[in-house]
């Protein structure tokens, strides 16, 4: 997927010059926590965030700085703070020169720019121009779409056992004499596994096999036995790196 797939396309922004009151106003009317900021010529100049506004005199949580803490961070840094938290314009409390993808980025790209530079907002841009922004709500909304929509249980037993022969063949945590049994779409495992991340991990791979409906963990850990009298019936012992051919398999 690509940055215009999921990015909001009704976006407000504000003027440079506008006063912080209005800018205020505008984020709790459209119940937004970032707002662009545009100049004249519709180029994006700046974002203004809620996290602008937990350091502001209205409210008492300025930072109060003395004389030798002054000294060590500069007068220039501190007179910076000042004026962010004092500003009554937009452009003297707004993040200059916000980071911004173009349209036709990759969703992963995205997420990565996100999630290594810790932010909430990104705008998305055509050229100069500001065509969406994208929020973590809407990287939500994007997974909501395939988890609500999937068309589930169409396959029979048979696909979805070896679906899930195949989607456990390719990890690296393979269980030990994997034992895969499959009734109505409830798959039942037996095996020997490593650890209880690895057990975890083979739950979650067979869950998200389209066909799945739930899994049923019989696995023992490395470490224990299993109980003498589970026969490991349900299904055909199988190796995740060859299995016998059958009338209903295909080998892996």
């Amino acid at each position: 997927m690509r940055a215009h797939q999921i990015m909001s396309r009704r976006v407000v922004t504000i003027r440079p010059e506008a006063p912080i009151a209005d800018a205020v106003k505008a984020m709790l009317a459209h119940h937004i926590s970032g707002l662009p900021v545009v100049d004249v010529a519709g180029k994006l100049v700046g974002i203004l965030c809620e996290s602008d506004f937990l350091r502001r005199s209205e409210i008492g949580t300025e930072h109060l700085r003395n004389r030798l803490l002054t000294m060590l961070i500069g007068a220039d840094r501190i007179a910076g703070e000042f004026v962010k938290e004092h500003g009554r314009q937009v452009e003297q409390v707004m993040t200059r020169q916000p980071v911004s993808v173009n349209e036709q980025a990759p969703l992963s790209e995205v997420a990565d720019l996100m999630e290594r530079r810790h932010l909430n907002h990104v705008p998305v841009m055509r050229g100069e121009r500001i065509v969406g922004i994208i929020t973590r709500s809407d990287f939500l909304s994007a997974v909501a779409g395939p988890l609500t929509n999937s068309s589930g249980y169409s396959k029979d037993d048979n696909q979805v056992r070896r679906s899930v022969l195949a989607a456990l063949a390719r990890t690296p945590w393979q269980p030990v004499g994997l034992n895969v049994g499959v009734k109505d779409g409830t798959v039942t495992l037996r095996g020997v596994i490593g650890g209880e991340n690895a057990r975890r991990a083979v739950t979650v791979a067979c869950e998200n096999v389209p066909g799945v409906r739930g899994v049923d963990d019989r696995l023992c850990l490395q470490s224990s036995q299993p109980d003498p009298e589970d026969d490991y019936g349900g299904g055909d012992f199988v190796s995740l790196q060859w299995e016998p051919s059958a009338v209903d398999d295909e080998p892996l």
